[in-house]
């Protein structure tokens, strides 16, 4: 879902006559409190197995990062560098990694770029530019657009938080997309027996796997947050990585059937594609999928005034994320808040917020996070070790 596209495109046939009766028959049987399982940690294991098989691109869990470390500098009380890693035996990938000045380790926060329809910047969307001042123009432009002018990492740095923020497949340093081949090489990569949509949830689970076994990072305290599609993968990521112990997702949160609508922006294609696992829907409905990641602590933000979603899709998803949390006994854990004159777009008030209630849950050291047992410290491994 994006706010970029041809708005000239008429959306409204797009939707075959009979796609009522295809909606009828999306009853979501695995979603929890209607799958037969009563044991949510089974029902967990079963419905991430589920999202798994439907990602169509195999575990990559083996796969060393050897990670490489360049363009290091100081920012305001953080340092900055670029790291380049495997995220996928595929290829290389490049982000940029911010560490507070003191001692660590800190707590830390997996940042996701939005879509947005521009390609020539993923990292530098929510990260200031500093080693390359013509995308620093373009990024501040950016940042004016939807962040009242901040760079979400740079502030994420200043509170005391190791930020990770790396370029998805089409963006920034990875061979740029334009609007009009996303869905040729979505088509192409589903020929290959793989999917646009599950290549970036299993690159986001390992870069969240990645930056909690870093020396600097307490794995107990990492969160991931972001932004339009970045809203969807920080909640996404939650869900598959037990690596994440809290996430905050921005402007990207609906009911699947209240988003297939004539009209609406997805329906375009395109763009859709980065969002979209085959057949998952005959199983899960997009809150249910956001579901998994219960009862650990969880921020939706939206707008009231975000025209990529109807509001019946939001109050829906919503309700369904607020029955499950409760289920299992932690509502307060869960906060959905929609802002009535926002749109697609997260202000500075509205970053305000959502860094305070990410305080709340992730920066004090002998508060432990909420929800599953987190999975056992891990030993620091060369390729995962910083640069000295």
């Amino acid at each position: 879902m994006t706010a970029g596209g041809d708005p000239a495109d008429d959306t409204a046939g797009v939707l075959p006559a009979f796609h009522p009766a295809l909606k009828d028959e999306l009853t979501f049987p695995l979603a929890w409190g209607t799958s037969p399982e009563r044991d949510f940690e089974a029902w967990r294991r079963t419905a991430r197995a589920t999202v798994e098989e439907h990602l169509l691109v195999g575990r990559q869990d083996d796969t060393p990062y050897a990670p490489e470390f360049t363009a290091r500098s100081d920012g305001d009380g953080y340092t900055r560098e670029l790291v380049t890693l495997s995220l996928t035996r595929y290829g290389r990938v490049r982000g940029a990694l911010l560490t507070p000045h003191g001692a660590g380790p800190f707590p830390a926060v997996l940042l996701l770029h939005d879509h947005g329809s521009r390609f020539d910047i993923g990292k530098e969307k929510v990260v200031r530019p500093w080693y390359d001042d013509a995308r620093l123009a373009t990024a501040e432009q950016w940042a004016d657009r939807h962040f009242d002018g901040r760079f979400l990492g740079d502030e994420l740095a200043r509170r005391g938080y190791v930020v990770l923020c790396a370029d998805a497949l089409g963006w920034g340093d990875r061979e740029p997309l334009t609007y009009t081949r996303q869905q040729a090489l979505a088509g192409n990569l589903f020929h290959l027996g793989s999917s646009l949509a599950g290549l970036l949830a299993r690159e986001d689970e390992r870069a969240a796997g990645f930056l909690a076994g870093l020396d600097r990072v307490d794995a107990r305290r990492v969160a991931a947050l972001g932004f339009s599609m970045g809203g969807y993968r920080a909640w996404q990521t939650a869900a598959l990585s037990d690596d994440i112990a809290a996430a905050v997702s921005v402007c990207w949160m609906t009911g699947l059937k209240e988003m297939l609508v004539p009209g609406n922006n997805s329906l375009r294609g395109q763009s859709a594609f980065h969002m979209l696992h085959p057949g998952l829907a005959r199983h899960l409905d997009i809150p249910d999928v956001a579901s998994i990641a219960a009862p650990r602590p969880m921020l939706f933000l939206g707008g009231a005034q975000d025209h990529l979603f109807t509001a019946e899709g939001v109050r829906a998803a919503h309700d369904r994320l607020r029955a499950v949390w409760h289920s299992r006994g932690a509502a307060d854990r869960l906060r959905t808040q929609t802002w009535p004159d926002v749109g697609h777009a997260f202000p500075a008030r509205m970053q305000e917020e959502a860094f305070a209630w990410l305080g709340s849950v992730t920066t004090a050291p002998d508060r432990p996070v909420t929800g599953p047992a987190p999975p056992p410290r891990r030993s620091r491994s060369a390729s995962c070790r910083p640069r000295p």
